[in-house]
């Protein structure tokens, strides 16, 4: 029965590696950990302290200095392969694995699927003719030395590339290797590893080739090992499910990809999101369950691709998964707080969460750094959250694991409050009636432009009363656009009156209520 040795390559999350080292070795396999040198080293102590009574689990004798296109991945990957050669002399199989990745498999039907064939699993496909590459340098990849970062040191990557290209400095590719290209993350047999640092020993000028080639990853053992094994005995693809946009960049998938990912021909997923809990809960206890059986559709990248050919009027992606849903769900409670002055609402959310429990979230679809969760890229800009509103706030919920969110809007923002009121959801707002000084009004009005600091002050005076009036305005439409529940706090109100509105809004006790309505500092400008 296979045996399968882990390669894992990680960078982050000190926490996530020693679950993911835990429940791949539950099952009988072990690991090898590289985990980056320019990480923290109080994490990968973390790492170590914890995996330290674990014989199935294994260190890189170096850590890598690790950079996006270097060689140091090929290095590193290397690195832990070595150790894991030599501490797991029964391991069968050596697998590629990231900190991103997560088993969409059990650990009994992978090692049934690699018992079937006596194969290895690496993409690769011919460099030149296959058409892998869709964006960027090609062939300048190889027949170029690249000795800077694209990415971090752009400046000095493209003038030495344009200097050798000016000078006609290129370079030939070894005469016996056929280049190849292809995913990086592989599946090889223990021979086929060994083979492959036979190799490397013996030839320095391939190592020196690929040591200055751009994004080896994709090039270095896809080559080799076809150099090596007879094509009947590879099969050229992944057995980790991936996709990339149009623009190169991985695709992430989230807690409503669960069966989805079950139903691809694959062993291993990338990119599962950090927060995506939910997502790796399931997969994580899935790994260890037996007798499990798994119909295979494979429809993800036709999915995908028919998602984001297709497009729409206006815009350039077609709709993404989780806007198939518009609704925020039936039995869920939003409660909206309206106020003028942020800083007074964004107060009282915090404190709502100190004191009940419910989750809150400030300004979102007004300010572009409110603080948010990584939900698939909806949440980038407050254009996004605007046009994909309730599939935002339904991931949020999601993202908390509750039915009960709170929110801040500006009471202008009528629209969009009519919008969430129209919802299956129960929707309910607050509106709180702050007082306003003609200090704060002159100081609304230059943050949003309609005063300079040199302005007149016969403009002002004009001003003024035209934005108070404005403001009033703000709230009479707020009362009469007829919400199934409005409720005030005031300014100058009493603490009784205050709690009442809280009681009414957040449907708790008096108690709590007014321990919120009592905080001392809430109107403070």
């Amino acid at each position: 029965m296979a045996k399968i040795a882990f390669i894992l390559l990680c960078h982050k999350d000190p926490e996530g590696i020693i679950r993911q080292a835990e429940r791949l070795t539950s099952t009988g396999d072990c690991v090898a950990i590289h985990f980056d040198a320019r990480a923290k080293a109080a994490d990968y102590q973390r790492i170590r302290s914890a995996l330290a009574d674990n014989p199935a689990v294994v260190f890189a004798r170096r850590r890598i200095r690790c950079g996006w296109g270097e060689w140091s991945l090929v290095a590193a990957t290397l690195e832990a392969l070595r150790a894991a050669v030599t501490a797991f002399p029964r391991a069968t199989h050596f697998y590629m694995l990231s900190g991103d990745c997560m088993p969409i498999k059990t650990a009994e039907w992978v090692h049934r699927y690699l018992d079937a064939e006596d194969v290895d699993y690496i993409e690769s496909v011919d460099f030149f003719t296959s058409g892998w590459i869709k964006t960027g340098l090609r062939e300048e990849r190889l027949i170029y030395r690249h000795w800077f970062n694209e990415r971090t040191q752009t400046r000095r990557f493209n003038a030495a590339f344009a200097l050798q290209r000016k000078l006609g400095l290129t370079r030939a590719i070894p005469e016996d290797l056929q280049m190849m290209i292809g995913s990086q993350w592989w599946c090889l047999r223990r021979l086929t590893v060994e083979k492959v640092l036979e190799f490397i020993r013996n030839r320095r000028d391939v190592m020196r080739f690929f040591r200055t080639t751009w994004i080896p990853d994709e090039t270095f053992f896809q080559t080799i090992v076809r150099h090596l094994v007879p094509d009947r005995e590879i099969r050229a693809r992944t057995l980790t499910f991936l996709m990339f946009t149009d623009y190169g960049m991985p695709l992430t998938f989230y807690n409503d990809h669960y069966e989805l990912l079950l139903s691809q021909d694959y062993l291993f997923a990338r990119k599962i999101s950090p927060d995506a809990q939910d997502l790796k809960a399931r997969l994580g206890d899935l790994w260890a369950e037996e007798g499990v059986a798994f119909s295979i559709s494979n429809e993800g990248a036709r999915l995908f691709a028919y998602l984001t050919g297709r497009g729409r009027v206006g815009r350039r992606f077609a709709p993404r998964f989780w806007e198939a849903d518009a609704s925020l769900g039936r039995g869920r409670e939003l409660m909206i707080v309206a106020c003028k002055k942020w800083h007074v609402a964004k107060r009282l959310v915090a404190r709502v969460a100190e004191v009940s429990g419910t989750p809150g979230v400030e300004y979102l679809f007004h300010e572009e750094a409110t603080a948010l969760p990584d939900l698939g890229g909806v949440q980038t800009t407050v254009g996004k959250r605007n046009r994909h509103r309730r599939a935002l706030l339904r991931m949020l919920f999601d993202h908390h694991r509750t039915d009960r969110l709170v929110i801040c809007l500006d009471p202008s923002a009528l629209e969009l409050m009519q919008d969430f009121a129209a919802d299956k959801a129960q929707v309910r707002v607050l509106e709180i009636e702050c007082q306003f000084t003609d200090a704060y009004l002159l100081g609304h009005a230059r943050r949003i432009g309609l005063a300079g600091e040199r302005a007149p002050q016969q403009v002002i005076e004009r001003l003024l009363p035209t934005l108070r009036q404005e403001l009033h305005f703000e709230s009479e439409r707020l009362r009469d656009a007829g919400f199934p529940l409005l409720a005030r706090m005031r300014q100058g109100a009493s603490l009784d009156e205050n709690a009442r509105a809280l009681t009414e809004f957040l449907r708790v006790e008096d108690g709590p209520a007014r321990a919120i309505a009592a905080t001392d500092y809430l109107f403070e400008d």
